[in-house]
This record gives C-alpha cells, structure tokens and sequence, in this order.
C-alpha cells in the first residue's frame, strides 16, 4: 500500500518541518530524514515514546472495529457525512481518527476529498489504512505541533478525541471548518448500572468552546440521540473501547452483564469556523 499523494503533499518532516517524499517505502525529506511504510500501510512520524494509557491497545481496537461494524453508530456517521459533504473538502484531516470509521463515511460521501488520519495508536491506525482507499495514515501524538502543512486542509473532524485548536487552525485553509463530535452527559449512561464508566462533563460543550476560543468561532450545533438495544457483547464492546478500558478496576461487574440493556447514544456535532 502507498500514501494517497494529496496526503504525501500535506505531510511534514516531524524532524526539520521540510516537506517529504515518497521513494520506494519510505517518505524522505530533502535532509535526508526518512520514515518507513508500514506493511499495513500507515507511516510512523513519531521519534518519541507514547505516554502509558495514552493509545488504544490491541483490545481496544478489536472491540471498537466490532461495536462501530455492527452498526451502532452508523447514524452519527451519516450526519456527519453529510454536513462534511455540504462543505466540499478537498483535503480532510481526521485528528483522533481511531480506526477510520468516521473518516471512512465521510470519504464515501464526498467523493473528491482524500483523507488524512491522524492517531497516536499505530495499532488503530492499521485498520484506518485499509478503511478506504484515500485515506492516508499517520501515526502521531495530537498535543504536538502536527507534521502536517500550514493551511493544507479546508476540513478538521475531531470524533471524541483530543482537541488541539491551535493546530486545527494552523492546518486548515483560511475558510476552513472544523467539525467536532462529543458526548452528552447522559451517552450510555445506562451502563453505569452495571459498570462504573468515566462520567461526561455535565460541562463539556462550555468547555469546548473554551479550549476554541481564538482560533474559532461555532457556526452551528446539533443533538443526534437514538436508543440503542445492546446484546451483553455489544454492553462489554461499548465499554472496552472507550476510555474506562484504561482503568481495569472499573470493569470487574462487565462480566454480570447477560441480557440485553437498552441505552442511549447521545452525542452533539459542532461546527466551527475558523477565525481570522
């Protein structure tokens, strides 16, 4: 597999910033600083280690690829396709993009756009390079200015990841938008019964647009909240790929779990414009 050219042109030295080049497997720049292809298709920009409880683990990501391929999501997934559509990106950056579900659905929605997927877990990231054809992955820490071209990209998703509004804004195009998905308060809050998950902020979109504020402006913002009936699989699925997985002391009572339980999905999808 090859890195979509598009994201060959957006990508950056993560050593010097120089831009980079593709010469056989490996992305070099004119420094002569390289970074290998892995077999999986993915390219690795890091030169340093990743923080304890930080990426996804193997366990994680099987449990994200089977609960996401089941279809539970598929709404959320649909919505956000369709506001990336009515923006016409050429170029979208996926920061926290996990397994390339989300990045996935958008592309097959907008059929001129190239992805690059962005994620510390190399492991997730192995799945992202195969979600489609013109994703592109790389994997890098999104609290560190990103190698990724100034202005390059005219849209940034963040589905509950990391939030960097100075590198969303210095990545994308004067015009650019951003668009953010997070959980309410009450998403899966059903579980709690059963499992003692990490709590929603009750303040989270205040938050988010405090850690926004001067580089973006929200435009719009939008509830997207179904029931959901999840077999005890799906419950333990839902649990372990988030982040109570990275805390195995919550999960002792995930085994008690033998019917189905009936939840909600409860997320917002904002909209940001990026400010002058």
């Amino acid at each position: 597999m090859t890195l979509p050219s598009p994201v060959v042109t957006a990508l950056r030295c993560s050593l010097c910033g120089d831009p980079v080049e593709p010469a056989g497997r490996t992305l070099r720049c004119p420094r002569g600083h390289a970074f290998d292809l892995a077999k999986q298709g993915y390219v690795n920009l890091l030169h340093a280690k990743v923080p304890a409880g930080t990426a996804d683990t193997a366990e994680m990501v099987a449990a994200r690829v089977e609960f996401l391929g089941a279809g539970h999501y598929a709404g959320l997934a649909d919505r956000l396709a369709k506001r990336a559509a009515g923006l016409r990106p050429n170029l979208v950056v996926d920061a926290g993009a996990g397994t390339g579900y989300y990045l996935a659905r958008v592309l097959d929605e907008v059929p001129e756009a190239t992805g690059l997927a962005l994620d510390v877990s190399a492991l997730a990231l192995r799945r992202a390079a195969r979600a489609h054809e013109r994703i592109g992955a790389a994997v890098w820490n999104l609290w560190e200015p990103w190698p990724v071209a100034t202005a390059s990209a005219e849209l940034v998703l963040n589905v509950f990841a990391p939030r960097n509004g100075a590198e969303f804004s210095r990545v994308l195009r004067p015009d650019g938008r951003l668009l953010v998905v997070s959980p309410q308060p009450a998403h899966l809050r059903e579980l709690a019964a059963v499992v003692d998950l990490l709590e929603v902020d009750e303040r989270k979109e205040e938050r988010l647009d405090g850690a926004l504020a001067g580089y973006f402006e929200p435009v719009s913002r939008e509830e997207h909240i179904e029931r959901l009936t999840l077999s005890p699989v799906d419950v333990c699925r839902a649990v372990l790929m988030g982040p109570s997985a990275h805390h195995p002391e919550r999960l002792a009572r995930l085994g008690e779990v033998t019917e189905p339980v009936e939840v909600t999905a409860s997320f917002v999808l904002s909209e940001y414009r990026k400010l002058p």
